[in-house]
C-alpha cells in the first residue's frame, strides 16, 4: 500500500468518524473497493452514552404483592413497537424521507393498504436513496418516524397488519 492511499484511507476513516459523532450516530460501516483483490472495510462504532447514576431514597414498604409488578413489564413489552409481529425494521443506519422529493405525496399514510414490495419510505445512508420495500401486503397501522428522523439498524419504521 502506497503512502498515498495510506493518508486518502486516514482520511476517509476520519470523515466517517465526524459524520458518525455529527449525525449521533452509534455505527457505521462501510467498504471500499479499489480493485480486483485490494479493498478496505472500515466500522466505525462508540459507545453508547451512560447517563449518570442516579441516587434515590429507598422506598417506604408497600403492601402490594410482588407479581402485580410483572404484569406492568410485560405490558411495556407489549406496547413496545420493536416486539410487535407486523413491525418493518430499518435495515440501515441513514435519514428516513416519507417521500420521493419535497413537496410529492407520502409513500405511505395510516390506513393504507399496499402490497408486498411497494415503497414504505426511503432510507438515505452515505448518500444513496435505499427504498424500503413492504415485506408482505397488509394495512399500514403505523408510522413510527417523521420525515428527516435519523434512524439505526433494527429501528421499527411502520407496523403493518
Amino acid at each position: 500500500m502506497t503512502k498515498n492511499t495510506h493518508d486518502a484511507d486516514v482520511t476517509f476513516i476520519e470523515a466517517l468518524a465526524k459524520l458518525l459523532h455529527d449525525n449521533d450516530l452509534t455505527e457505521l460501516q462501510v467498504k471500499r473497493e479499489y480493485g480486483e483483490d485490494d479493498s478496505l472495510n472500515v466500522r466505525v462504532s462508540r459507545a453508547a452514552p451512560v447517563a449518570a447514576p442516579v441516587q434515590v431514597a429507598a422506598p417506604a414498604p408497600v403492601a402490594a404483592a410482588p407479581a402485580a409488578a410483572a404484569p406492568a413489564a410485560a405490558d411495556s413489552d407489549a406496547n413496545d413497537p420493536a416486539n410487535h409481529p407486523g413491525a418493518v425494521a430499518s435495515p440501515m443506519v441513514g435519514t428516513v424521507y416519507m417521500q420521493a422529493e419535497p413537496g410529492a405525496p407520502s409513500f405511505i399514510s395510516v390506513g393504507d393498504t399496499v402490497s408486498e414490495g411497494d415503497t414504505l419510505l426511503i432510507v438515505e445512508a452515505m448518500k444513496t436513496m435505499n427504498h424500503i420495500p413492504a415485506p408482505r401486503a397488509g394495512k399500514v397501522t403505523r408510522i413510527l418516524v417523521g420525515d428527516g428522523d435519523p434512524v439505526e439498524f433494527g429501528s421499527p419504521l411502520v407496523i403493518l397488519e
